[in-house]
C-alpha cells in the first residue's frame, strides 16, 4: 500500500495477530452492560460458549470466531431480539476495528481508506474475515464474508453492516451515503424496514454476498481527517505487521515477545493462548524447529536490549523494566552473561564509535 521507505519504525509488532478461527475481543465492547441491561449475566453467557469473561478486558485479546458467533445467537433467542446483532452494533462505534480505524481516519480519500480495510482487517481483526472493493461504472460495493463455516450467523453480519457502515461514514463525512444494502440473511418485513430505518436506504434481503452498495464517485472523496504523517507512519507499521504475519510460528513467537515484554504479561502461557493453541501444543511445534519459548526470550531480550541502549536518554532501570525484569541488577547480570560485558559498558562503547 504505502511506497518507499519509512523514516522512524518500531523495534517489532507491538502484539501478535489472531490465527485462524480467531478474532479481537473488542467485538465484544459493551456486551457485559448490553446484557445486564436485558437482566441476562454476561458471565454465564460467556461461559456457557468457551469463552473466558477476563477477555473482554483486553480488546487486543483473541477470542474464537465460533464462540463469538455463536454468543450473538444465543443472545438473539434469550433476549427474543431477531436484531440483535444490529441493536447491540449501534451502541459500539468504528474504534472496535483498532488501529485500522485510525488508519482510515488518516487516509487522504475513500478508495485508500477501504483498501486500508481490506488488506488489514484480516491481519490485524481477524483472518476469518473476507473483504472486497467491487466497482461497477456507477456503482461501488464494499461487500464481506468468513473464510470458513461459522454456522447460523446472521447477528455477527448484522454486527458487521453496522460498524463498517459507521466507519465509511466517520470517515466520509455528510457526504457519503449508501444507495442500497444487500444481506445474505432471511429478516422478516418489519425487520428490514427496521434495518432500512436506521441505514437510511433500502436493504435486498436474502442476497447472494453481504455489500453496502455506494456511489464510485465516492471512492474519489478526500477525507477531512488525513493525516499524511500517521498514515505512512501507522501504514508502515501495518505492513511490517502483515509480513511477520506470513513468518513461521517461531517468528510469531518472537512478535509476541517483543510486544509483551514492555507490557509486563510475557509468559508462555499467554502466548499460547494469544495463538489459540496449548502450552504443550506450543512447546512441541517449537521443539520440531529445535527452540524452546525460554530461547526465544532470552534472543528478544538481548536485541531489544540492544536496541534500547542506544537510546542514550532511556534509564537502565527503565531498560530493565520494558525486558521485564524486576531491577536493574538482575537485567545486568542477564546482560553480563549473553554479551560478556556490562549494560552500561556497552553502552559507552556505542556511544564512543558514534
Amino acid at each position: 500500500m504505502l511506497q518507499g521507505e519509512i523514516f522512524y519504525e518500531l523495534a517489532g509488532p507491538l502484539d501478535t495477530t489472531p490465527c485462524a478461527g480467531q478474532t479481537r475481543a473488542a467485538n465484544l465492547t459493551g456486551f457485559c452492560d448490553y446484557a445486564r441491561r436485558k437482566g441476562a449475566d454476561p458471565r454465564r453467557i460467556l461461559e456457557r460458549h468457551g469463552m473466558q469473561p477476563r477477555a473482554l478486558n483486553d480488546p487486543d485479546a483473541h477470542v474464537a470466531c465460533k464462540s463469538l458467533v455463536d454468543v450473538f445467537e444465543y443472545c438473539s433467542t434469550i433476549f427474543a431480539d431477531p436484531l440483535f446483532g444490529l441493536h447491540f452494533a449501534r451502541g459500539q462505534d468504528p474504534e472496535v476495528f483498532g488501529c485500522i480505524t485510525a488508519l482510515c481516519r488518516a487516509a487522504p480519500d475513500m478508495r485508500s481508506a477501504i483498501s486500508c480495510l481490506i488488506d488489514y482487517v484480516p491481519i490485524v481483526h481477524s483472518p476469518e474475515a473476507a473483504l472486497e472493493l467491487v466497482e461497477s461504472t456507477q456503482t461501488a460495493e464494499l461487500r464481506w464474508s468468513v473464510n470458513s463455516d461459522l454456522g447460523v450467523n446472521d447477528q455477527a453480519n448484522l454486527q458487521a453492516l453496522i460498524l463498517k457502515l459507521k466507519l465509511l461514514r466517520a470517515i466520509g463525512g455528510p457526504a457519503f451515503r449508501p444507495n442500497y444494502i444487500e444481506l445474505t440473511i432471511d429478516a422478516r418485513p418489519n425487520d428490514v424496514s427496521e434495518i432500512e430505518d436506521f441505514v437510511g436506504c433500502r436493504i435486498r434481503n436474502r442476497a447472494a454476498n453481504n455489500a453496502i452498495g455506494f456511489s464510485r464517485q465516492a471512492l474519489e472523496m478526500p477525507i477531512a481527517s488525513s493525516n499524511r504523517l500517521l498514515y505512512r507512519l501507522l501504514g508502515g507499521y501495518l505492513d511490517r505487521v502483515k509480513k511477520a504475519n506470513q513468518g513461521t510460528l517461531a517468528d510469531r513467537v518472537r512478535a509476541y515477545i517483543s510486544g509483551g515484554l514492555p507490557m509486563g504479561n510475557c509468559s508462555v502461557e499467554r502466548c499460547a493462548d494469544k495463538l489459540g493453541m496449548s502450552v504443550r501444543t506450543l512447546q512441541d511445534h517449537l521443539a520440531q524447529v529445535g527452540v524452546n519459548f525460554s530461547e526465544l526470550l532470552e534472543q528478544q531480550r538481548l536485541s531489544l536490549a540492544q536496541i534500547y541502549l542506544s537510546n542514550e536518554d532511556a534509564s537502565l532501570d527503565a531498560i530493565a523494566e520494558w525486558l521485564g525484569y524486576g531491577e536493574q541488577t538482575s537485567f545486568g547480570r542477564a546482560f553480563r552473561r549473553w554479551t560478556g560485558t556490562t549494560p552500561r559498558k556497552f553502552r559507552e562503547a556505542l556511544v564512543s564509535t558514534k
